[in-house]
This record gives structure tokens, C-alpha cells and sequence, in this order.
């Protein structure tokens, strides 16, 4: 899934070809008017956390929000794109260049006097993967949160508070800072909401040049815990684990052993498909009886510790 750091470098990419040219072609035939004139210049491309906004000289403004589907490709004219043309959403064609938006979910187009009344963003966080975001306010957003009764690793993906932040940075925000994806929003203190923002924006900011993401430098892969399901925690050699959280059931990546600050429920079952129960599964059940085996042997200070009952 794109998440802030992708969307902000495919800005820039966007911006490199688009920007200060003119139309020479728009096609988008899904998309209801208003549309670019020919001609028309295309004055900037900005990003804000996952939404991706191109304007022109006339007023129009064309959003794109990628989700779980969507990507942008830049070709020269004439090169043969790398998805098939019916999955095209839009395509920009400028002297020398032709930005093609591929499966994205949401393409709409507006006026740029409408912006603020436009439904689709409400009152989006301060982008983090901007180096002038105001942290404070988006400190302020998390503290303030409507509902104290959500989890934390909802709270993270909540772009009202702070934008940018994706399912991968989520649980590597968390273990970062040692909090359960099932804190309770209303238990953290200022302290906390502090370093959930600061962690935020540092990891962000530190990929938007990288064309991978590293958040942990000397973990293979880059990665603390995400996508490390079953492998061994690199700051407390515990087991990683993955669970669905939240009202949407996302997947979050965490480390049970070290990351217990606030938890606010019981020990989720860990999950090893996305659309198996583990408690049907033969594979899912060997895979659990080896993790307990792997906790029940992890080595502490140099020696095993066996654990009973």
C-alpha cells in the first residue's frame, strides 16, 4: 500500500515532468467535468499524507487518493506503458511527457475555490513528510481525539490527526516506541503523544529520498517488525507476531514481549493467513506450536530459560 513517503516522492517525480508545461492531451473517461483546457499550464503538483493534488493555470485541480490499487507511471511519448490501457484512470500528456494514473479508487477533479468545502478531505493533519508540519497541532489533534476509547494503532492511521503515516509505519512507530497497538488513545500521556508525532515524522522524512523504506538500519530487510511475523524481535529477541486490529481488522506487526506498555486487552491470537482461522489450519497450528516452542527456549543473558505451565 503507498503510504506518505511514496506519494511524496511520486510528487516530485510528477512535478519534474508536469509542472510549467502545457496540456496537450487529458483523458479520463470514467471522470465527470470539470477538466483541464488544453493548453493550460499546469502550475504545481502537492502532496498531503496519501492524497496527491495536480493544478492548472485555469482553476482545476485533479485529486488522486491511491489507496491499496492505484500508482502513477511517467512515460516519454511513444514508450509502451507497463499496466494495460483499461486500467488507466488518467492519463496527462505534456510536450516531452505523459503522467498515466493506473486503478487508483478515487479521481475526481474540482475547482480550486471549492477546496476547503470539498467533502473528500475534511480536516486532514499536518503532513509529516513536510519539514515545516506543525507537530504541535498534530500533538494537539492526538490528545484531543474524539473517540479516547480507540486504540492507538487506529489513531495512527487516522488522517485527521497526522497525515502520511500507513499501515507500515504504524507498527514500526510503535515498536519504535515500545507501546501495544491496543493502548487506548485516552491512557497515553503528553509524553506519549509527543513521541508517536516525533517518531512519525523522523521515519517518514528519512525514506522520502530512498526507494525502500529503512526504519530499523541494522535489521535485515530494514524493518523492525513489519512483515516479520514469527522471526525474532531485534531489541528483546522475542517472537514477532501479527494480529488484526481496529474497526477496519487491519493487519499490525508487534512484538509482545517488549512492546506491553498500556496494553488494554487481553493476548490476541496471533494470525499466519490473512483468510484462514488459525484454529482450522494444520500448517497454522504447527506454526503456533512452534513459536511457544521458540518463546520457551529464547535465550536470556547467555543462557535458556524454559518456561512452565
Amino acid at each position: 500500500m503507498p503510504e506518505g513517503d511514496t506519494i511524496h516522492r511520486t510528487a516530485s517525480v510528477l512535478r519534474t515532468a508536469l509542472v510549467g508545461r502545457p496540456t496537450v492531451r487529458f483523458d479520463a473517461p470514467r471522470l465527470q467535468p470539470p477538466f483541464p483546457g488544453l493548453g493550460r499550464v499546469v502550475e504545481s503538483v502537492e502532496s498531503h499524507g496519501k492524497h496527491l493534488e495536480i493544478m492548472w493555470d485555469d482553476g482545476i485541480v485533479l485529486h488522486t487518493h491511491l489507496r491499496m490499487t492505484g500508482s502513477w507511471h511517467v512515460y516519454r511519448p511513444g514508450e509502451k506503458w507497463r499496466k494495460p490501457d483499461h486500467q488507466a484512470r488518467v492519463a496527462i500528456e505534456v510536450p516531452d511527457w505523459l503522467a498515466v494514473c493506473f486503478n487508483a479508487p478515487t479521481v475526481e477533479t474540482y475547482r480550486s475555490p471549492d477546496r476547503r468545502r470539498h467533502p473528500g478531505f475534511g480536516r486532514l493533519g499536518p503532513d509529516l513528510c513536510q519539514p515545516d508540519a506543525d507537530l504541535a497541532e498534530a500533538v494537539s489533534r492526538m490528545a484531543h481525539y474524539a473517540e479516547p476509547d480507540a486504540i492507538v494503532a487506529d489513531v495512527l492511521l487516522d488522517q485527521r490527526v497526522m497525515a502520511g503515516v500507513g499501515n507500515v509505519y504504524r507498527s514500526e512507530v510503535l515498536w519504535v516506541c515500545g507501546l501495544s497497538p491496543f493502548a487506548l488513545v485516552g491512557d497515553l500521556d503528553h509524553r506519549d503523544h509527543i513521541e508517536l508525532v516525533r517518531t512519525s515524522a523522523k521515519l517518514l522524512r528519512a525514506n522520502l529520498e530512498r526507494p525502500e523504506r529503512i526504519t530499523a538500519p541494522g535489521v535485515p530487510g530494514g524493518l523492525a517488525v513489519y512483515g516479520r511475523n514469527g522471526q525474532r524481535c531485534p531489541r528483546c529477541a522475542g517472537i514477532v507476531t501479527v494480529t488484526r486490529a481496529g474497526q477496519h481488522r487491519r493487519l499490525v506487526y508487534w512484538c509482545p514481549e517488549c512492546q506491553t506498555r498500556l496494553d488494554a486487552r487481553p493476548m490476541p491470537e496471533p494470525v499466519v493467513d490473512d483468510d484462514t482461522p488459525t484454529d482450522r489450519h494444520p500448517a497454522a497450528v504447527l506454526f503456533l506450536a512452534q513459536v511457544r516452542e521458540a518463546r520457551a527456549k529464547r535465550p536470556v543473558n547467555g543462557r535458556v530459560m524454559r518456561r512452565h505451565g
